[in-house]
């Protein structure tokens, strides 16, 4: 997905059995509430809200986002901000992988799953190569096309970056908030309410039911 500021990239088939369950879930919490009665109707529900919460945050959640400072790295309960400084190489071993000055970032979401070809990244981790997608890009998977995507952003960036540290969180997100030339890495709010909420709703439920 694309915006004036910014290119998403999400892993398709696992968003859109996120947004599938979610729907089903809902219609069936809907009935239990409906139909349903007593203790076993309470825990049922409980239940279906809390696939619901972990359905949000391993699976619709997460994501790659290109901004014009830097990537927003969306792992499940991690959010890391890469600037475009930082980024010396992207690629793909069995997940996606930013290769940084302060180590590798990898991406939840975007990964590789086809088995042969993780072996075959594998073998080709010796070096920061990618001759399959540069040299035919109709033979890349998905994920690879992602990489060179990113690449090119990075490239394009990095030749007109735009200075001083980062103030405000629509810009690249809230792990940005005055990173300048290193990863920042954050647990999001968002992620602590969820979690929190979801907890605290199967705690009251088998406490009270």
């Amino acid at each position: 997905m694309t915006t004036k500021e910014s290119t998403t990239h999400y892993a398709t088939f696992t968003r859109v059995m996120g947004v599938v369950w979610t729907v089903v879930a809902l219609l069936l919490l809907i009935d239990v509430l409906l139909r349903g009665e007593g203790r076993m109707a309470w825990i049922a529900s409980a239940f279906l809200a809390a696939s619901v919460a972990g359905v949000y945050i391993m699976w619709l959640r997460p994501r790659v986002v290109s901004t014009e400072r830097g990537l927003r790295m969306i792992n499940p309960l991690r959010e890391v901000f890469v600037p475009w400084s930082a980024v010396e190489w992207i690629d793909v071993l069995d997940v996606l992988r930013v290769h940084t000055p302060a180590g590798v970032v990898r991406s939840w979401p975007l990964r590789e799953s086809k088995r042969s070809k993780v072996r075959e990244n594998m073998r080709r981790d010796s070096g920061h190569i990618d001759t399959d997608v540069d040299d035919d890009p109709e033979r890349a998977r998905p994920v690879d096309l992602m990489a060179r995507d990113l690449r090119r952003d990075a490239e394009r960036h990095r030749a007109r970056p735009l200075g001083g540290p980062i103030k405000d969180a629509d810009e690249a997100g809230p792990a940005a908030i005055g990173a300048e030339d290193r990863p920042q890495a954050m647990v999001p709010v968002e992620v602590i309410v969820v979690l929190s909420l979801t907890a605290a709703m199967l705690v009251a439920v088998f406490l009270l039911a």
